[in-house]
This record gives structure tokens, C-alpha cells and sequence, in this order.
């Protein structure tokens, strides 16, 4: 057989070895059967990390599972969040639009998804004294949520997330680390939002961080969205390396300060 065929093979096995480690999870908001994803490091203790992974607003990919065996590499649990629930998952970038836009504009019910989500990324063995929550796009506006929430974290990573909230809500204290990772040139997020969160961060005398990336547009970290600018949503090789950088740099300083 061929060196070739040979490492094909093994490529493939190790691929199906990697998969083999993600678990589906089921759990529930009342009568809403939720569907996430759960996988553990090789190496836990009581006070092994978690990251609770929101994904994007069409709902757990490809993406948010490569994320999460890379963290389980890591030494970290994770688990990818079931926002929408089986049956109410967006078939097109219409109906993603319309799903995640409510759950923005009804900030307590996203609240408690994610709250539900965090709730089993215990159970499957992370500490609770030490959980992060991280998010790509819609998920980015989830992870702002649970700092407004002031819920039980670390701190929380937004890549190329949406930062708008309602400004009739007060700017409270911000009690978690913050990490956000932005594209220079996203369309979809208009100077005014930016202000608005850099004010938010202020006033809640957050320990915060903002970084841009150069050419960069809204979601860079996915490869599947292309690589085409002009579209507002395209993967951008150098961003998406950088802020994976950046966000193990964050996870370095909030887990060993």
C-alpha cells in the first residue's frame, strides 16, 4: 500500500477517534428538548476549567465543535450550548435571523439558555468556581449577556459578536473579566454600538480588553463563510490566528492570576 494511502488512513482514524470524544447531551427548558454537545480533557481534578461555547445564530456547526475538542486538548471541559432547541432550528440565514433576533430582543430568555447550558457544563465535571463562556457572533452577544447578567464566571470572550443591547437597560456592575475580538471593517456592528459597550464597560469598571483586527469583517473565524470582504461575513486566516492567540492569552491570565 502506499505511503500515501497509508497516511489517509491514519488521518481518517484519527479523525474518528477525535469525534468519538464529543457527546451529545440532552437537556431541557420545560418542555423544550435541548441538544449540546459535552467533551472532557484526558486529565480532570475537582478545579479542571470549563468553556461554555455559544455558537453562531444558526445554531452548533462544524465550528463550535472543532473549538471544543481543541479546548478538551487543551484541558479544559467544554460544552457547546443548544440556544434554539430540536425542532426550532433556522433552516436559512431568514429564519436564523428572525430566531437569534428575538432571542436579543428578549435578553432574559437567552439569558436562561445559557444559564441551562452552564448548568450541564458542571455536571459533566467542570469546576463552577472556574467557568469562561465564549461566543461567535449571535453566541458573542450571549457571552455580553452573561456579564450583564452578572452570572457565576470567570470571564467571557466575544468573536466578532453583536454588542448592541437595549439602551433603556442600565449599565451595571461588570464583575467577570471581558475579552472582546473584533473585525475593523464588520458591517454589521456601526460605530454607535462600540461607543455604547465602551461606556458600558466604564460605568460597570469592568476589567476589560477590545481588540481589532485589520481587513477583518464579521465572522472571521469561520472558515465556511468564504473568504470574500465584500459579502460583510468572511474568514479571515490572519484574524482568526490572532484572536485564538489573544483568547488563550486571556485564559492563561484568568486561570493563573
Amino acid at each position: 500500500m502506499k505511503l500515501k494511502s497509508l497516511l489517509c488512513i491514519t488521518l481518517i482514524i484519527m479523525a474518528l477517534q477525535t469525534n468519538a470524544q464529543l457527546r451529545s447531551v440532552e437537556y431541557n427548558d420545560g418542555n423544550q428538548k435541548l441538544n449540546g454537545f459535552a467533551i472532557a480533557p484526558e486529565i480532570q481534578t475537582p478545579e479542571t476549567p470549563g468553556i461554555l461555547i455559544l455558537p453562531a445564530w444558526k445554531g452548533i456547526n462544524d465550528h463550535s465543535k472543532r473549538v471544543a475538542q481543541e479546548l478538551a486538548d487543551l484541558g479544559y471541559f467544554a460544552f457547546i450550548a443548544d440556544i434554539y432547541g430540536e425542532g426550532n432550528y433556522p433552516k436559512n440565514t431568514k429564519e436564523a435571523g428572525e430566531r437569534s433576533g428575538y432571542y436579543k430582543n428578549n435578553p432574559e430568555k437567552y439569558q436562561k439558555r445559557i444559564s441551562l447550558a452552564m448548568d450541564e457544563l458542571i455536571k459533566y465535571g467542570a469546576s463552577p468556581e472556574n467557568i469562561i463562556v465564549i461566543g461567535y457572533c449571535f453566541g458573542g452577544t450571549g457571552a455580553l449577556e452573561v456579564m450583564r447578567a452578572q452570572m457565576a464566571v470567570r470571564g467571557v470572550v466575544s468573536f466578532h459578536g453583536g454588542l448592541w443591547k437595549n439602551p433603556e437597560r442600565d449599565n451595571k456592575k461588570i464583575k467577570c473579566k471581558v475579552l472582546i475580538l473584533h473585525g475593523a471593517d464588520d458591517p454589521y456592528v456601526p460605530q454607535e454600538h462600540v461607543e455604547l459597550l465602551q461606556q458600558e464597560m466604564k460605568d460597570g469598571n469592568a476589567d476589560w480588553q477590545m481588540i481589532y483586527y485589520g481587513n477583518a469583517v464579521h465572522a472571521f473565524t469561520e472558515e465556511e463563510a468564504g473568504t470574500d470582504n465584500s459579502k460583510g461575513a468572511a474568514y479571515n486566516d490572519i484574524a482568526n490566528r490572532r484572536s485564538w492567540q489573544h483568547f488563550l492569552l486571556f485564559l492563561d491570565e484568568t486561570f493563573n492570576e
